[in-house]
């Protein structure tokens, strides 16, 4: 039983924060389930989006885990700003859902779960939980034309790596662009293989690692994050590697079946053990609190 003092002691912005936005929160799961769907069968399916439902998942923990200290602490956002949010946030949904364009899309859903959160809680705690809604925009997937460019580049470079690292041993490989010749084969380096898919899923990880056991330190993350990147373009110049080795040692047909779906995953793992030993090791050297 609650003490009538309790009551009243209690502020009118904590009570009604207890209380959901009911019809905003019908109109986010209305929202949700056709981006839900259109992000399973162009994103989440391929490599490039298969983060995505990981960061929705762990993104949903962490704020159902800070959820009783948010509605402690609520002071309801203004009316106003939450309907021209809402209007700014359909836009983009609509216009991404009319033109097919994924990303408008998902920035238009994740627009309109910011701005039902801010009308239950307030800025303030917005932004003291910064890292949470940071950590979401990795479901978010960027623009296509980003990516290519992006990609294009990294391409070139895993491939002119990944031969120059192998002709000294006298394995028959060479490249053209990002076309890489192995014997009587050749292989289009695809935009898995670039790294920056890599990048990603080491980003979103690495970060939801840190601020597990770190709490949500800035600094700390921004340089462990930036650890992250050269990793996993060495990473992925290992994985073309294991790949142009099994070719010539166990045929095309070893290399571009199981195996390779494996050294992917073997090589993906191997980074993210990287990232956390390095961790490990720059915590003992340093100090936990060096960087927070």
């Amino acid at each position: 039983m609650v003490a009538p003092q309790d009551i009243a002691e209690a502020s009118p912005g904590k009570l009604n924060a207890s209380w959901p936005s009911w019809p905003l929160a019908v109109g986010l799961v209305a929202l949700s389930i056709p981006a839900a769907i259109t992000l399973a069968n162009q994103t989440w399916a391929s490599e490039e989006g298969a983060h995505g439902p990981l960061v929705l998942v762990t993104a949903a923990w962490l704020l159902w885990r800070q959820w009783p200290e948010l509605r402690r602490r609520a002071q309801p956002g203004s009316p106003w700003i939450v309907a021209i949010g809402l209007a700014i946030s359909l836009l983009f949904y609509v216009f991404g859902q009319a033109f097919d364009f994924i990303t408008l899309n998902a920035a238009g859903l994740y627009g309109a779960g910011l701005v039902m959160l801010y009308s239950l809680f307030g800025a303030r705690e917005i932004a003291r939980n910064w890292f949470i809604f940071l950590y979401l925009l990795f479901a978010v997937p960027p623009p296509r034309s980003l990516l290519d460019n992006l990609t294009l580049p990294l391409k070139q470079f895993v491939s002119v790596a990944a031969t120059a690292l192998l002709r000294p041993f006298g394995i028959p490989v060479t490249h053209e662009g990002v076309i890489i010749y192995v014997a009587q084969y050749q292989y289009l380096v695809e935009d898995a293989c670039s790294g920056l898919n890599s990048i990603v899923g080491l980003l979103a990880i690495s970060l939801f690692y840190i601020y597990l056991s770190r709490g949500s330190s800035l600094r700390y993350s921004l340089f462990l994050a930036a650890l992250a990147i050269p990793i996993a373009v060495i990473a992925n110049i290992f994985r073309i590697i294991i790949l142009i080795l099994l070719t010539v040692f166990m045929g095309d047909d070893v290399a571009q079946g199981f195996m390779h779906v494996t050294a992917g995953i073997i090589v993906f793992a191997t980074a993210l053990a990287l990232i956390f030993g390095l961790d490990s090791l720059i915590s003992a050297l340093s100090g936990r609190r060096k960087f927070a």
